[in-house]
């Protein structure tokens, strides 16, 4: 990539520029948009020419200020799909925005880098909010004194390593009874209630590579497996789709020990007092005896 040839071709006055954007979903799908007239290639990405896909003029500042622009686009089959977008497919997407010299695709730049915030849809459109990596600098960071852990399971505070026998099983997803409800045969190696709190990741099927996370894990009489989700997926699950289910922790020290022997990574403080400590008064029965071993009892 060169940004200095670009800028000289830029300053000859006669320029070929087109705009490119990189969008990396979080199913891993990378997809190349460009609004020149015929699809452009770098990087080992096809920009796609004629998918409507436009940009709004970008907001760029020095010191810490979020830059912001949106995309502006055409809901086609071929390209960016309504049913994707409901699924959830783009939310918090990468997104790398280049300005190219269409006659020569060497000669190129970054102009933004960032992800996709909000997405708004109408009439077969739609409208996405760009939102700049100084954005990530709004996010709370540190950590909070608590009893319950503050690792993200399985991150590199946790130590957890979730590809491990006994974290995670693949299964077919055996019926559908309720909206928020998947049963399963039976998980032989598995409690029940091993995989709540866990995370529910679709393999195949319309709803292929989202995940939701598990709020109970019931095993029924016959010793098929009930799953409930905390929230419905944005895709229709069947019969017959596969899943990955990964093992839950409930963040309390005692699971850490007992469920996963990770003690030594635990991220919580389980002995810190709770708030009723502070409200505690001296017994009365304390004070009686004081008083009656002649004794000055000092009322707080």
């Amino acid at each position: 990539m060169s940004v200095a040839k670009l800028e000289a071709h830029l300053g000859t006055g006669h320029t070929t520029v087109s705009r490119c954007w990189k969008i990396t979903r979080n199913d891993g799908e990378v997809l190349g948009f460009t609004d020149h007239d015929r699809d452009l290639s770098f990087d080992g990405v096809d920009f796609k020419a004629e998918t409507g896909l436009t940009a709004m003029a970008l907001q760029q500042g020095t010191g810490l200020a979020v830059d912001n622009t949106e995309a502006l686009g055409a809901l086609s089959s071929t390209a960016i799909r309504e049913e994707d977008i409901e699924a959830g497919r783009y939310d918090g997407a990468e997104v790398l925005a280049y300005l190219v010299n269409w006659s020569n695709v060497s000669q190129r730049k970054v102009l933004f880098r960032g992800f996709i915030g909000e997405v708004r849809r109408t009439d077969g459109q739609f409208q996405a909010e760009l939102r700049g990596l100084t954005d990530l600098l709004n996010r709370p960071i540190g950590r909070a004194y608590q009893k319950p852990c503050t690792a993200v399971f399985g991150d590199r505070s946790c130590g957890v390593d979730l590809d491990a026998p006994g974290m995670v099983t693949t299964a077919v997803v055996q019926d559908v009874p309720e909206r928020l409800k998947v049963r399963f045969a039976a998980l032989q190696g598995f409690d029940a209630g091993w995989f709540e709190r866990g995370a529910f990741q679709v393999i195949d099927g319309a709803a292929h590579g989202l995940s939701v996370a598990i709020k109970r894990d019931v095993m029924l009489a016959d010793g098929s497996r009930e799953i409930e989700l905390w929230q419905s997926l944005r895709a229709e699950l069947a019969a017959g789709d596969t899943v990955r289910l990964v093992a839950g922790c409930d963040k309390r020290f005692d699971t850490c020990v007992g469920k996963f022997a990770n003690g030594v990574n635990f991220q919580g403080f389980p002995d810190i007092p709770g708030e009723d400590w502070m409200i505690s008064q001296p017994s009365k029965n304390a004070q009686r005896k004081s008083k009656r071993k002649g004794l000055n009892w000092i009322r707080p």
